[in-house]
C-alpha cells in the first residue's frame, strides 16, 4: 500500500509507549497496533487529530505517501 504509517517513529521520538498513546487518544491498544503496523483500512479525522495533539505534531509527521512502483 502507497500510505507508510509512521506514528511508531513519533512516539519513538517522544518517548511514548504504545498503552500510554492509546490511552490518551481513546483508542484500545489493538486498534492502534492496527494502525501502527499499516493494516488498517482507514482512519478516521478525529483519531488523526488526537494523535497530532498528543504527539505535538502535523498529520504529514505520521502519514506518507510513496507510490506503489518506488522501492
Amino acid at each position: 500500500m502507497p500510505i507508510i504509517v509512521n506514528v511508531d517513529v513519533m512516539m519513538a521520538k517522544r518517548k511514548m509507549s504504545s498503552g500510554e498513546l492509546a490511552e490518551r487518544i481513546g483508542v484500545s491498544p489493538t486498534n492502534l497496533s492496527i494502525l501502527k503496523t499499516g493494516k488498517a483500512k482507514a482512519v478516521r479525522f478525529t483519531t488523526l487529530e488526537a494523535i497530532c495533539k498528543v504527539l505535538d505534531c502535523q498529520p504529514g509527521d505520521v502519514l506518507e505517501y510513496r507510490p506503489d512502483d518506488r522501492p
